[in-house]
């Protein structure tokens, strides 16, 4: 997605005039972050026009707690593959979780086949552009829709990631860091700062993902390249200290997670099914790792089959 060359100059209201603690006007607010990114946006392959709707809706997913950086050699692959849903659709769910390599959090990929399936059958294989019908996909919640209605289809939406909360946290609500799960108020927030102009609407949604990836990150902001950092208010404040939940860290080391993905690697590198010994081998602990590959089966990663055999999914 090309950025736009100006921003409308509509008179839209103050925050003043919403819920909301900040005081700029919008249109100065809206303008300042999208002339950013217009200069700033990463040239990413699912931004181009060439990526379709389909190739966005893959980034989304892939995208979902995984850096960029680990994400594009794995979308590449998957769009050479699988360009349109109903290539996806014809293959069974297993191929999804092999090709989904060491992303992590591997049911995103059963619920991507699962969506392409129902892409294909309810939708002639076209991403659907109605965000009731994308949200109505299996596997697409609220953030998942909104993103794919804006970025795909320019679509007004409150597209509410990590990266966005974090920075209208900062910006708006004057603290570090938004609460560990989103909120009523945010996305009240969120609605109330969204740009009444369609177009608008989506390069405001693309260009706070971006200000919160790039220059707001969670840990070493970098306030003296942020556009709005004159209206901040956390900065305004004199950045005062998280006094909220603590935030959640994410362990891996010794964790069920590490052994599903200790399990799931012996299988994606098979093409036949593993027997259990074969699984043994990966992980010293027995009650722990039996734990984490009944985890796998029960979230339909795994198949097992007769004679203590186990594949990826074929169904």
């Amino acid at each position: 997605m090309t950025a736009p060359t100006n921003t409308p100059q509509t008179e839209a209201p103050h925050l003043a005039d919403h819920p909301v603690p900040h005081q700029a006007p919008l249109p100065a607010l809206h303008s300042s972050v999208i002339d950013w990114f217009a200069d700033h946006a990463r040239d990413l392959p699912w931004r181009r026009p060439e990526a379709g709707p389909w190739g966005v809706m893959v980034s989304e997913f892939m995208l979902q707690q995984t850096p960029v950086s680990r994400v594009l050699p794995v979308y590449e692959q998957w769009l050479a593959r699988w360009p349109r849903p109903a290539d996806l659709a014809k293959e069974a769910p297993g191929e999804a979780v092999r090709a989904w390599g060491r992303l992590g959090y591997p049911r995103r990929a059963l619920r991507l086949h699962g969506a392409a399936v129902a892409i294909t059958e309810r939708h002639g294989g076209d991403v659907p552009t109605d965000h009731a019908q994308l949200l109505a996909l299996p596997g697409i919640g609220e953030y998942t829709a909104a993103a794919v209605a804006s970025f795909a289809y320019g679509q007004r939406h409150a597209v509410l990631d990590t990266n966005v909360r974090r920075v209208f946290a900062r910006a708006v609500t004057g603290v570090q860091y938004p609460p560990n799960a989103t909120t009523a108020a945010e996305r009240k927030l969120a609605r109330a700062l969204l740009p009444e102009d369609e177009h608008t609407a989506s390069r405001w949604a693309a260009g706070s993902m971006e200000l919160g990836a790039l220059v707001c990150t969670a840990k070493n902001e970098s306030c003296h390249r942020c556009p709005i950092a004159a209206q901040c208010a956390w900065r305004l404040a004199g950045k005062p200290e998280h006094d909220g939940p603590p935030r959640r860290g994410q362990t891996y080391a010794g964790t069920d997670r590490q052994v599903r993905g200790k399990l799931l690697a012996v299988l994606r590198e098979a093409h036949a099914p593993v027997p259990q010994s074969a699984l043994d081998r990966v992980w010293h602990e027995p009650v722990q790792r039996a734990r984490a590959l009944d985890g796998l089966v029960a979230d339909g990663l795994v198949e097992p089959l007769p004679g203590g055999m186990y594949r990826l999914p074929s169904s």
